[in-house]
């Protein structure tokens, strides 16, 4: 569903604009009592923090985040060095270092460097490499977070190492398979998808799923037809999640995307997502396919940024699609 490289994570408390479709009055201001979830489904109710069901059925593919390395420079100082970082990654990790970005206004160099000293990111990596490397890095701040944080590691481990902005994948990708970089940070059910259709063509079978080490393991085979290498995947995740405010998960019970199923598929319930959300696999057809959960109704608003943020905080939705290493889910 996701365009990962040109997506954006857009600063928290824009308002919504407009009026939000299939919102009504109960819970809009967040001060009425929820009414009782079953049959009717669980009404919006308003909060500042969010939080992730958690996907027990494992509806969304495994985006964990991955080195991807030119094949002609892929030494093992250089693998082992990036290795570090996958290692020192995961999750909530991620939420915070978005968080020194789009909150804290850090810039992605500056919260990379305070997070690799912090952590002590270099430590116990050997500086045996050597030679220079450009990395690339997509058009949005976690990926030029991440980025810099395998500059870091890289010159830690010897090499000279710059960091270029290149754009979306379909721009980077090439500029990796030809040595233009030497270096990416990628998101491995996202790539293991891209590779698969350039190499077997567009309408081939997806080979990401749930399982990371099938996902990683189909990955490494596609790299091998296109000159890449990948390093190890970290446990950090950016991909599709579905949020509601901390309210809402303590008055209806909720912590995973089967309890919102169960106790909240009916008419009071409203979901939040983009306009191709009601259609897509991996957000309103899968929860209905995987988990059952019927919605009462869809507000049409945006994939993962602030209209459907802020429609969750003001209580104009129930449940927002989100992307689970958003900053705006980082704990207060």
């Amino acid at each position: 569903m996701r365009a990962r490289a040109v997506r954006t994570v857009s600063a928290v408390g824009i308002l919504v604009l407009g009026v939000l479709a299939g919102c009504g009055d109960a819970g809009s201001s967040g001060t009425t009592e929820p009414e009782a979830a079953g049959e009717g489904g669980c009404s919006p109710l308003a909060g500042e923090q969010l939080v992730v069901l958690e996907d027990d059925q494992n509806l969304q593919n495994s985006d964990n985040v991955i080195p991807a390395v030119n094949a002609d420079v892929a030494t093992p100082e250089l693998l082992a060095a990036l290795n570090t970082v996958s290692a020192a990654l995961d999750t909530p990790t991620l939420i915070d270092l978005n968080g020194a970005v789009d909150l804290e206004r850090n810039t992605p160099r500056a919260a990379a460097e305070a997070f690799a000293e912090a952590n002590d990111l270099t430590a116990g990596i050997e500086p045996s490499g050597t030679g220079s490397l450009v990395i690339g890095a997509a058009n949005f701040s976690e990926n030029e977070i991440l980025a810099h944080l395998y500059r870091i590691a890289l010159e830690a481990a010897g090499f000279t190492a710059t960091v270029q902005e290149i754009g979306n994948r379909e721009l980077y990708e090439p500029a990796l398979e030809n040595g233009d970089i030497d270096v990416v940070p990628e998101y491995a059910a996202t790539m293991a998808d891209f590779l698969n259709g350039k190499v077997n063509g567009p309408d081939a079978e997806p080979v990401s799923s749930p399982d990371l080490e099938q996902t990683v393991e189909a990955l490494r085979e596609l790299g091998d037809e296109v000159g890449l290498v990948f390093g190890e995947a970290s446990s950090a995740q950016d991909q599709n999640a579905f949020a509601v405010t901390e309210e809402f998960a303590e008055a209806y019970g909720v912590t995973t995307l089967s309890d919102l199923a169960e106790k909240c598929s009916g008419a009071e319930t409203v979901l939040g997502g983009p306009p191709e959300c009601p259609q897509r696999d991996k957000c309103q057809a899968g929860l209905e396919d995987v988990y059952g959960f019927q919605a009462g109704s869809f507000s049409s608003l945006d994939a993962g940024g602030p209209q459907t943020k802020q429609a969750l905080r003001n209580g104009t939705i129930s449940v927002g699609l989100v992307f689970s290493s958003d900053a705006a889910l980082a704990a207060d």
